[in-house]
């Protein structure tokens, strides 16, 4: 009997597609002067295999050293098909892994406080919080003015990261009010989201919703396992109860594997 080498498996078991030599061959010798740029043809072939089902989401793309191997071209062309497949959300780059087929880019609403575990679990997929801190901190004279507190009275905060099948897809840093939400630091959000914590014991009936596209710093790149040069989403959150501000987040989100939407219609009822 022959013995068989296993193809290794990425986290969600989908097979690294085989090398095929003579792909390399082929667009090498598509150099005329009316030839796409090199990149481009990387980025078309890659795009082709998505389309078609041949690589279907969460498989693990071949390495840039095998890709190069693969089709004769530089490292810095690979590269930067990768790079530009990665910021259309084609491709899921993760530092020191590799890269992946993107899922379909989990939709967040403006209009309305989404449960992410409920979002995550709704699409078949594992939902995981890595709580970096819970703390009380002194208000600065920005969040002071934020609560209507006087800087240097005490503030809650917290700072977690929210997993989709453990790869990070939100860093949320949060300031809450402990006038309104007095026992929100000696919660467990490893169990239940602040979010949901807080819409349960200090309901808001005022919202506000900003969105802004930013560069990530070399920090929040490192907690989201995302490269400093990708662009991310940034929804900035305030709610008041009864006139009294509640809460105050900032939620950040890679630009490849999020996105922010809402449909609504005349009556005010947003979905």
């Amino acid at each position: 009997m022959t013995a068989r080498t296993a193809r290794p498996l990425p986290r969600n078991g989908a097979p690294v597609p085989p090398q095929t030599p003579a792909v390399g061959a082929a667009l090498a010798a598509n150099d005329g002067p009316g030839a796409l740029a090199l990149y481009q043809q990387v980025k078309d072939f890659i795009s082709r295999k998505i389309q078609d089902g041949s690589w279907p989401a969460g498989t693990r793309l071949p390495s840039e050293h095998a890709l190069v191997a693969q089709f004769g071209m530089s490292r810095m062309t690979v590269n930067r098909a990768l790079r530009e497949l990665a910021g259309q959300g084609r491709v899921v780059r993760v530092p020191g892994v590799g890269s992946f087929v993107a899922e379909d880019k989990p939709q967040s609403t403006l209009l309305q406080i989404a449960n992410l575990a409920d979002d995550v679990h709704l699409r078949g997929h594992d939902y995981a919080c890595k709580v970096l801190l819970v703390e009380r901190v002194s208000a600065s004279m920005e969040t002071a003015a934020l609560f209507g507190l006087r800087t240097g009275e005490s503030v809650f905060r917290a700072v977690c990261v929210h997993l989709e099948n453990g790869l990070p897809v939100q860093l949320e840093d949060r300031f809450v009010n402990p006038r309104v939400s007095p026992d929100f630091i000696h919660q467990d959000f490893s169990r239940q989201q602040p979010s949901e914590y807080l819409v349960r014991t200090a309901p808001y009936d005022e919202m506000e919703h900003v969105v802004d596209a930013v560069m990530p710093t070399a920090e929040q790149a490192l907690q989201l396992a995302m490269p400093t040069a990708e662009p991310c989403l940034l929804l900035t959150r305030r709610t008041w109860m009864q006139g009294v501000p509640v809460t105050f987040a900032r939620f950040l989100h890679p630009a490849s594997r999020y996105r922010l939407g809402s449909r609504f219609r005349t009556d005010g009822n947003a979905r």
